[in-house]
């Protein structure tokens, strides 16, 4: 499909808004150099990205005389972008607050924009809470997708199985055997229902002293779950479709929650699901982490793990080492891949 072309009257309306930006930007920018050269602003603090509005975030002080209150601030140009769950330096001014510093990210996630460039849509995160239930059905595949993304990231994931009041014979015989899978890899496996507070406990003692997030397909019960971790939030819920058996995503706006019991939580529509379009086939067979032991060790350099011949990946596969569901899920998310390019 070819660019729809712009006219001389809109590219000289882009020009003007971008250039009034850019204005409003420095405006703001010589504004706060004025408010630190007169000694306008406040000692420097420690504080919490707890969620972002465009050009200014909510900060929650961790230190100093406002330890605990959100204070609305504005950021100085050379900061880049800041995301929820960023550390930054911030200082106190006449109209609420200036982040002056951010600490370096010992974790991110990232998603492509509309420009297939990578932004980070929330830091510091120590784990990932892959949602799945028996209704709308999990798959392997997607399954395999956000952890390959996890591992990528260097985040721990966690699958957390929701909604367990509606296992039953039928889907036990499908999804059972296929959480085995993850559990003789060595991933940790949680069980929760929304409905049912006394089953909430692991998940609670999971979250305790973290900073985490919850990922999985629409449907699967991420806003029930915080609303039943978190009553006052009271998250909107999207209900499943009868036709489609989908849920909706409900969540519009990123932000930092304080769970009770202790332990932090992001909840952000950005971090619903991950595309794995911009990764590379290295990155991908990297995340498959029971494929690491054998890469490297096939017969041809170029291996491409069809059916060649020496190749380990298959060798294991039929040996045991590595499921089939897991090689196929392998195959098919690099079909996906190629597919789009």
């Amino acid at each position: 499909m070819s660019k729809r072309k712009v006219t001389r009257r809109q590219a000289w309306r882009i020009d003007k808004i971008q250039s009034e930006r850019a204005e409003r930007a420095q405006r703001r920018e010589s504004q706060i150099e004025e408010q630190l050269s007169g000694g306008e602003l406040g000692p420097e603090q420690t504080g919490l990205v707890i969620s972002h509005f465009g050009k200014q975030v909510d900060v929650e002080a961790l230190t100093g005389d406002m330890a605990g209150n959100i204070v609305r601030c504005h950021l100085r140009t050379h900061l880049g972008q800041l995301v929820t769950g960023d550390q930054v330096i911030w200082r106190r001014s006449p109209d609420g607050g200036v982040v002056v510093a951010v600490t370096p990210r010992r974790s991110q996630l990232q998603r492509p924009n509309n420009q297939g460039e990578l932004k980070p849509v929330a830091a510091n995160i120590d784990q990932i809470i892959i949602t799945l239930a028996p209704e709308p059905r999990a798959h392997a595949n997607l399954i395999d997708r956000y952890l390959i993304a996890c591992e990528r990231s260097g985040i721990e994931p966690v699958l957390l199985l929701n909604k367990t009041d509606l296992i039953n014979d039928e889907n036990a015989a499908w999804l059972m055997p296929m959480l085995e899978i993850y559990q003789q890899i060595g991933y940790r496996i949680l069980h929760a229902s929304s409905t049912r507070d006394e089953s909430l406990g692991e998940l609670k003692a999971q979250l305790n002293g973290r900073i985490s997030v919850f990922v999985g397909q629409s449907g699967v019960g991420k806003s029930s779950l915080v609303n039943a971790l978190l009553p006052s939030v009271d998250l909107k819920v999207g209900e499943l479709s009868e036709q489609s058996g989908k849920g909706r995503h409900t969540t519009t706006t990123a932000r930092l929650f304080h769970m009770p019991d202790g332990g932090d939580l992001i909840d952000s529509p950005g971090i619903r699901e991950f595309a794995l379009w911009h990764m590379d086939e290295d990155e991908v067979l990297e995340g498959f982490v029971e494929f690491r032991p054998f890469i490297g060790h096939c017969r041809f350099r170029d291996c491409q793990h069809l059916q060649e011949p020496g190749c380990a990946l298959i060798a294991a596969v039929e040996r045991g080492d590595i499921t089939e569901q897991r090689f196929r899920s392998y195959r098919m998310i690099l079909n996906s891949m190629q597919e789009t390019l």
